[in-house]
């Protein structure tokens, strides 16, 4: 398997945030297109469905979702007839989260059941028994479903087992695959050279913060924390202060400290990423040539420690213990609670859009914080430098078909348009401007016009939309690798980290001490040899 997964930075050096935002250049060096190109065959489209229903009108419901469906079924009858799928029944597995992902999907692929004539029934989970029931999948190598969402960190175990049926080049064209960012093409969504994804979603985390909170006239009158030893004290400091917005306790960075069926651990990584990852390497996560876990050193360490040291110090909300990543975002941080954290990106669609937030008004984002020093692990020291290393977190939700469609044409067509479909260009851009479980992950998602038109102001786009870019075009990206097993690795470290929270364990080595030892299990039950050649293959080593 050939691998060019940092292919992207190359172009990405090219551009930075001020280019970004000046209009005239888009991510991975590709030309904005100019207001007036927005004419065009989609462009109508695009502008009507960012209508549906305005920002500031409200939660999108059911009958949006559809509305957005119909509007967007040019491309699939441009490839299918009317009628032409009566008959076949697909079955779909995907999220349920905070009544979104297979909620919007229904709606959207409604009115594709009506025009196709095929029907799908639903899989719903909970992100916290997704990964469960799908690694019962993958351990059996057989599948109960036709289509999944899923992400491309399982793609080593999925594709590489051969349970995903190729992409067809029709689809390719349909959904038009060069205008996803550079770090979402190839190889992610690939295997052994061939095609099987359909990216929905381009996810990296980036920093929320209040405005309330930080800067002249705020609750703390200081700038906005650029490093996570900022964001500690200032965490500690607001103990005891009230917030601004609801009275209630005021609280610093938002940290989730459940589990979240293995999704929790990239919260983790946040922090660690800043320590961990040197520029010097890709790898920060496992040693390239031992597959030796890096969890343990010192990098990691610190990160584990700064969350003790703010559990011990009182700094979070109450019973933050049994917070996991959605009470965070959802819960609280939208809800009032809190004043940072990180998140994938779609809570900044969320804070203009959801009935939920409160928050709308106050919101500013930027890419994950610095550290005032970075570890060096190939010399086995820190360096006092400072380093910053946006987190790829899950590298994004993709539509997959699988291989229970080979042998079927009309059934393998239909999932692939029903794939298709969701992915799609315009509808792409409706699902990253409102409440979907999902963020820009496109080029033609970066014309800042679009957005403006749809009633975000141009400032806040600007502001929300560069955390995205900075982060996929960052030359110090923590990348993460498509490895069998790695939510495996990441549920038994959520396990170890809930132990070390709640106290079970004397310190944070013990902690760190305990996940290395777990994860050098997983590895040698996987096999050593086959671990090291693909986790250096996905990292372009």
């Amino acid at each position: 398997m050939k691998v060019e997964l940092y292919n992207y930075i190359k172009a990405a050096q090219k551009m930075n945030r001020r280019q970004v935002l000046k209009g005239s250049a888009a991510i991975g060096a590709v030309a904005m297109m100019p207001k007036t190109a927005l004419a065009g065959a989609h462009g109508n489209v695009r502008a009507e469905i960012l209508k549906i229903p305005g920002v500031g009108a409200g939660s999108p419901t059911d009958s949006d979702w559809q509305k957005v469906g119909e509007m967007c079924l040019g491309a699939t009858k441009g490839n299918v007839s009317e009628g032409e799928f009566e008959g076949v029944e697909l079955t779909f597995m995907g999220l349920n989260n905070q009544n979104l992902h297979n909620f919007l999907f229904r709606g959207f692929l409604k009115p594709w059941e009506a025009y196709t004539g095929a029907k799908i029934n639903w899989i719903d989970l909970a992100q916290a028994d997704y990964n469960a029931r799908l690694q019962q999948s993958i351990a059996t190598g057989t599948a109960d479903f036709d289509i999944i969402e899923m992400g491309a960190p399982f793609e080593g175990d999925v594709l590489g087992k051969g349970m995903a049926s190729e992409m067809p080049e029709w689809v390719k064209e349909q959904i038009d695959m060069d205008d996803y960012v550079d770090y979402l093409k190839a190889p992610v969504g690939t295997w052994g050279g061939k095609t099987y994804r359909v990216s929905i979603d381009g996810d990296c985390h980036t920093f929320a913060y209040r405005k309330d909170y930080f800067g002249e006239g705020s609750i703390t009158g200081r700038d906005v924390p650029t490093t996570w030893q900022e964001i500690n004290q200032v965490s500690k400091d607001l103990i005891g202060k009230e917030d601004p917005l609801t009275g209630l306790p005021a609280h610093g960075y938002l940290d989730p400290l459940k589990g979240w069926g293995g999704f929790g651990f990239y919260f983790l990584e946040n922090r660690a990423s800043a320590y961990a990852k040197h520029p010097n390497s890709p790898a920060w996560l496992f040693e390239p040539d031992t597959m030796k876990p890096m969890v343990n050193n010192p990098a990691w360490v610190q990160a584990i420690q700064d969350v003790m040291d703010l559990i011990d110090a009182g700094a979070y909300p109450t019973d933050q213990i049994n917070a996991d990543p959605g009470t965070t975002a959802f819960q609280q941080f939208l809800a009032g609670t809190g004043s940072m954290l990180m998140w994938w990106g779609d809570v900044g669609s969320n804070a203009r859009t959801s009935d939920t937030s409160v928050v709308g008004d106050v919101a500013g984002f930027g890419v994950n914080p610095a550290s005032e020093r970075v570890y060096n692990a190939k010399a086995g020291a820190w360096e006092e430098t400072r380093n910053e290393a946006p987190n790829m977190a899950y590298i994004g939700w993709g539509v997959y078909v699988m291989a229970t469609v080979e042998g079927d044409e009309k059934k393998k067509k239909a999932a692939w348009s029903a794939a298709a479909h969701l992915g799609g260009k315009d509808l792409s851009l409706w699902a990253s401007a409102y409440p979907s479980g999902f963020q820009p992950y496109r080029n033609s998602h970066f014309q800042y016009d679009e957005w403006e038109e749809a009633g975000y102001e141009r400032a806040y786009v600007e502001d929300y939309l560069g955390s995205n870019a900075d982060s996929y075009n960052h030359p110090n990206a923590a990348i993460e690798p498509r490895i069998p097993g790695i939510f495996q690795y990441y549920s038994v470290a959520e396990d170890e980290l809930a132990k070390g929270y709640a106290g079970q364990y004397g310190s944070a080595q013990e902690t760190a001490d305990a996940i290395a030892a777990a994860w050098e299990k997983i590895t040698d039950q996987i096999g050593r040899d086959s671990q090291i050649s693909v986790y250096k293959a996905s990292l372009g080593m």
